[in-house]
């Protein structure tokens, strides 16, 4: 046996600290598996660094082709410009082969790969709703360790289930591309409920005008207190990081305002909520299925089937199955 969990951890927690990339990439596995090491590592990793999260965490979001990987790239780039270590967090798609990432996103980005103050990460969903990958949040805090002070996450875009972001990010981008019929999409999606800032991308086609026009048209009928953060709407052409120097000010606008306003530390505990959750639903749902609940579920679902008891009586004695 080659060193104790302890030990490999203490190894691990050093290698955040000294932001090395691969133990970097070890602890995000470990946690994004769930395992016992990876829990300890998670409860450690707390434990050095306590106190509230460091960086800064905005979400990209927006439906397939409105160019979220390539304007993730060039805030990359401009973040860099302003000192700022970024690493991202690229939400894809599960393989239906081998349940990893795709790894497309990564791809798409190389041109950072020789930079050591980008990290850039490939998530598979795992069959998670909402755009993002299960572990996100705990995966937000070993890069927190690891020093960096803003986090782009990307997500997976697949339309109108994207809103979960915004429990997640401190500042929610929503990516509309004129031409498409983004902006009622958007309103079909929540997205306009959702976003703090709103860039026009590809706003050198035809339609960019009008994509603008309906969308300001559409925040502007929002119900807000006039306290309220009023979202702002940028127009970029991220292939040729036209707009993004804007896009970045936006972003930096609403950080400020979260900071002045007391809104960070609201979005936060709304974030922790929101994880505590999720892994009490994933853990819920494993207890389920296996030992002596798996077997009661197999019996409930049985009787309802049959017609003997309706779901919602199923669901208590399940619960209260010892």
């Amino acid at each position: 046996m080659i060193g104790s969990v302890a030990d490999k951890n203490v190894d691990l927690l050093e290698g955040l600290t000294a932001q090395r990339p691969r133990d970097i990439a070890r602890a995000i596995t470990l946690i994004e598996n769930d395992s016992d090491d990876g829990r300890t590592l998670l409860a450690e990793l707390i434990a050095q660094n306590s106190g509230a999260a460091r960086a800064a965490v905005v979400g990209l979001t927006g439906a397939p082709g409105v160019g979220k990987s390539t304007t993730t790239s060039a805030l990359v780039h401009e973040f860099r410009q302003r000192g700022f270590r970024v690493a991202v967090l690229a939400i894809d798609p599960s393989s239906p082969f081998s349940g990893g990432a795709l790894l497309g996103d990564r791809i798409r980005m190389q041109e950072h790969s020789a930079d050591p103050d980008v990290y850039i990460r490939s998530m598979a969903s795992r069959g998670h709703l909402g755009g993002l990958a299960a572990a996100t949040g705990r995966v937000l805090r070993v890069l927190d360790a690891a020093g960096f002070n803003l986090v782009l996450i990307e997500t997976v875009g697949v339309g109108q289930s994207e809103v979960e972001i915004a429990a997640t990010a401190d500042t929610t981008v929503v990516l509309i591309a004129p031409g498409m019929g983004d902006a009622v999409q958007a309103a079909k999606a929540g997205l306009l409920e959702i976003g703090d800032v709103y860039a026009v991308n590809k706003a050198d086609r035809d339609g960019a005008d009008s994509a603008e026009r309906e969308l300001r048209s559409m925040i502007g009928l929002g119900v807000r207190d006039a306290a309220d953060w009023t979202p702002l709407v940028v127009r970029t052409v991220a292939s040729t990081s036209a707009g993004i120097p804007d896009l970045v000010d936006a972003i930096d606008a609403h950080q400020k305002w979260l900071d002045g306003t007391g809104a960070l530390a609201h979005r936060r505990l709304t974030r922790a909520r929101a994880e505590i959750v999720h892994i009490a639903v994933d853990r819920l749902e494993r207890e389920m299925n296996q030992g002596n609940r798996g077997q009661a579920l197999e019996r409930l679902a049985a009787l309802v089937a049959q017609g003997e008891i309706d779901p919602h009586q199923a669901v208590e004695r399940l619960l209260s199955d010892s």
